[in-house]
């Protein structure tokens, strides 16, 4: 990936699988069980259309046992409702800003009509950026 390559990477280009999703009636033992199992660090909460609702991170989990929420409470009431998103064509250097702004490590990905495609997180920006340095021989052992 050349120099101008790395500014008009897209952030389609960085998506490496089907988002993890569930319906917020899920509850919170779910949602944490299939994090676990999926290996993901969220899950996106989508209307039966696939139209992003919220996010339940792996921060939002540890909020919720600190506060002796019961893990059977729907995930709908302690998710981050309305997460900020990205849209696929969307440029990777937006992402990194949105990221960085916001401070957060997860970024549901949607489509032109508003339905997740994926979720892309602070690790797979710094994976694409590893590359890049690699390729200009800046990254040491």
């Amino acid at each position: 990936m050349s120099y101008l390559s790395y500014h008009s990477v897209k952030v389609s280009e960085l998506i490496k699988r089907p988002p993890v999703t569930v319906l917020p009636t899920a509850t919170v033992e779910e949602a944490a069980k299939l994090m676990y199992s999926e290996g993901v660090g969220s899950v996106v909460i989508t209307s039966p259309e696939g139209r992003v609702l919220g996010i339940f991170t792996e921060r939002d989990l540890v909020r919720v046992v600190g506060r002796g929420i019961p893990l059977t409470t729907r995930v709908g009431e302690v998710m981050t409702k309305n997460p900020v998103t990205i849209r696929t064509e969307d440029a990777l250097t937006k992402a990194v800003l949105i990221l960085a702004e916001r401070k957060i490590r997860h970024l549901p990905v949607v489509d032109e009509e508003g339905r997740v495609r994926g979720v892309i997180s602070a690790r797979d920006i710094a994976s694409t950026l590893k590359k890049y340095l690699e390729e200009l021989g800046e990254v040491c052992d």
